[in-house]
């Protein structure tokens, strides 16, 4: 508890992202200055140096705030991340582990666990920080749904529609599960890639140093872990909230 308390207040108290870093498709990355969407199908994107482009939106994996923790100056953040946050269990399908939060897609939730083997209550922590189970959420980045799916992740995944709650959890499922099998089972690692993206998981050989996705993997792991460690764990919650989703 002590831990997950610590890592909530540095992660509170950092100073806001000056700067975003655009991840696309084809695999490359770009720092920019800042971005918007044009509409549904378009974004644009300011360089750091000046000037601007309009691009197809299905052309971002995702978008980060480009603001690095030290990791190494906080021992503590730093054990955290060799240790994980998420318990070493099995996040495969488990009858008696349901959703968390009660809601009228808990049916929805659970057969699409079933399909892929994964969590249910994993699966809804996800939603919870993502959406707040908001089928029509839509971020300033452009991410859609109850699992905030960038275009092309739903089209990865085969949903053509982001905004049909089932089409959204079995998109978002598939998504998990195939990140769980990337690496090898370890959930920190997984909720990290839905964050930050598998290639920056592996680009840092781990969890990604951004504060955007650190504190993201603590408002998943808040649904997940025992109350009183969700409790501490809440603490200044409120700091970078709208920078949590894709």
């Amino acid at each position: 508890m002590k831990r997950v308390l610590l890592v909530a207040c540095v992660l509170a108290t950092a100073l806001p992202a000056s700067a975003s870093i655009a991840l696309f498709t084809d695999g490359r990355s770009m720092k920019i200055a800042a971005f918007k969407l044009v509409n549904e199908t378009a974004i644009q994107l300011t360089f750091r140096n000046g000037g601007a482009v309009t691009m197809p939106l299905g052309r971002i994996e995702r978008i980060l705030d480009d603001e690095v923790l030290e990791i190494e100056a906080v021992p503590e953040v730093k054990k955290l991340i060799e240790e994980g946050v998420f318990p070493k269990r099995s996040w495969c399908y488990d009858a008696a582990r349901g959703p968390i939060f009660k809601s009228k897609y808990d049916k929805l939730i659970v057969d699409a666990a079933k399909k892929f083997d994964v969590d249910a209550a994993l699966i809804s922590a996800v939603i919870k920080a993502e959406s707040d189970f908001n089928p029509r959420e839509v971020s300033n980045k452009g991410a859609r749904g109850l699992m905030q799916l960038m275009p092309a992740t739903a089209e990865r995944f085969a949903v053509m529609n982001s905004f049909d709650p089932k089409a959204n959890i079995v998109g978002g499922a598939h998504y998990l599960r195939w990140l769980l099998d990337t690496f090898a089972g370890n959930a920190d690692l997984a909720v990290a890639a839905y964050n930050a993206g598998e290639g920056n998981v592996w680009k840092y050989n781990g969890v990604p140093p951004f504060r955007e996705t650190f504190v993201y993997i603590r408002r998943v792991a808040q649904a997940l872990l025992p109350k009183p460690y969700a409790t501490a764990a809440s603490v200044s919650s409120g700091a970078g909230a709208s920078a949590e989703r894709n």
